[in-house]
């Protein structure tokens, strides 16, 4: 079936047809770097890195062009770094790397382009001066402002009206507007400020010229994908909106706009203030990265999604069967043909559909089921090829099954085999006190074993 994505530009799904199959053009909105990527941001990437792996098993991995920014200008930074007593570019460059490393532990793919907002300064300018050239920007006490009645569609990607939008922004209604909603593409700098030269003084950009001038420079004036986070629909995007293509003598911009819904923690908006605020390292430090994945995906990315204990929890306990089902004995040798692709389909029909994870998850569990079910070896081989397959789609399961099951206990498999191997003996020799003594010794060490009915260990893993 052919993919289909809910535009939030139209409000409906529709079916996805890029401009150019052999160049499919996505762009989401980076990391602003001035701290650690919290999970709702982390929910936002993976989402998009599932639509990234979509695109290149449909297209072909040479044919998708996916650009991710990083914001390095903004008023945040210069607060963080002023607030941390260190330089601008080493705050950037500490937390990009911090990003960087977050990201790979949700085995989240990198972009095939990560531009930088310092490095399109010059861009950016000549975007505002066709802006000022055309009508829809004006300079005023050193500022450069975008002139919102000058688009009789502002407003048409968020659906808000101009009261709406005007208390939206938040922003400081200054003398030097024609109108409260115009907003900046250019602001003054002060001495103590990053700035750079331009017809209008020295100074530095507004956010939202920022990703317009990089996505122009990298997918071209009109592209297929951009998503990002739904608290980014107004102002960021419909002001992207607005900029690109009054920049563009009216061409469109962008042809599909994607957006996930909010995450919040235990049923609680995640703030600061409430101390549930988390990033994404703070929970690495008690949990895998791929299970984090994993509970990321467990709700449809626009559906709210609850982040709790039990969620992860779940998570982990998933991502068991699957890896134990990847360890059961198959023949690939025999393997019929096409077996594993029929098997794979309704993995990849729920991901079709609007990126539907939790279905596509669903039917990872009924392939682990039927894995453990099947008496043919050959059979076994084909579904574990559709498990392994399925899951890579979602950017899971692609780590030697013992590796998950059995961690850093892996050097010492031999030991533990042969304390599971004392265990049974004790169980056959009815010597239980002992056998118990085996098992809570092993779980001490984090070792958890599981029997089948008739008492043989099946496997074991570390916790």
């Amino acid at each position: 079936m052919p993919l289909t994505l809910f535009n939030s530009l139209t409000r409906r799904k529709e079916v996805f047809e890029p401009l150019d199959p052999e160049r499919v053009r996505l762009y989401v909105c980076g990391p602003t770097v001035y701290d650690r990527a919290h999970i709702g941001n982390g929910r936002a990437f993976v989402v998009f890195d599932v639509l990234y792996r979509l695109l290149r098993d449909a297209y072909g991995p040479g044919h998708v062009r996916y650009v991710r920014n990083i914001t390095d200008i903004d008023d945040r930074i210069n607060a963080a770094a002023h607030a941390n007593g260190e330089p601008i570019a080493a705050l950037t460059a500490r937390t990009t790397e911090a990003f960087h490393q977050d990201m790979a532990a949700l085995n989240l793919l990198p972009p095939d382009v990560e531009p930088r907002a310092t490095g399109h300064i010059p861009q950016m300018i000549a975007m505002i001066e066709r802006l000022i050239a055309t009508g829809h920007a004006y300079a005023a006490e050193g500022h450069v402002l975008f002139e919102v009645a000058k688009d009789p569609e502002y407003g048409r990607l968020s659906g808000r009206d101009r009261d709406e939008m005007i208390a939206g922004a938040r922003v400081e209604v200054a003398p030097y507007k024609r109108d409260p909603a115009d907003f900046v593409l250019w602001k003054p700098s002060d001495p103590e400020q990053p700035g750079w030269d331009s017809p209008w003084g020295r100074g530095r950009p507004g956010w939202h010229i920022e990703c317009s001038a990089m996505s122009e420079t990298h997918l071209g004036e009109t592209f297929d994908i951009h998503g990002g986070g739904i608290d980014l629909i107004f102002p960021h995007h419909e002001n992207e909106r607005a900029q690109s293509v009054c920049a563009h003598a009216g061409r469109p911009f962008v042809r599909y706009w994607v957006h996930n819904e909010f995450l919040t923690i235990d049923a609680t908006k995640m703030s600061k203030s409430l101390g549930n605020f988390s990033t994404v390292r703070d929970w690495l430090d008690q949990a895998p990265g791929e299970a984090i994945r994993l509970a990321l995906l467990s709700a449809h990315y626009r559906d709210p999604l609850d982040w709790t204990a039990d969620r992860l929890r779940q998570a982990r306990h998933s991502l068991d069967r699957f890896y134990r089902a990847l360890t059961l004995p198959g023949d690939a040798v025999f393997e019929k043909f096409g077996e594993a692709d029929q098997a794979l389909r309704p993995v990849r029909e729920a991901l079709e559909d609007d990126l539907n994870t939790p279905l596509a998850l669903t039917h990872l569990h009924e392939l682990a089921g039927m894995t453990n079910r099947t008496s043919s070896d050959a059979e076994r081989s084909a579904l574990q090829n559709a498990l392994r397959r399925g899951g890579s789609l979602l950017g899971l399961l692609e780590r030697p099954p013992l590796e998950w099951l059995q961690g850093s206990a892996t050097a010492d498999a031999a030991r533990i085999e042969g304390h599971i191997a004392e265990r049974a003996a004790a169980r056959r020799a009815r010597r239980f006190g002992e056998a118990d003594r085996i098992r809570a010794d092993l779980a001490a060490e984090g070792i958890l074993l599981e029997d089948k009915p008739d008492g043989t260990t099946t496997w074991w893993r570390k916790d």
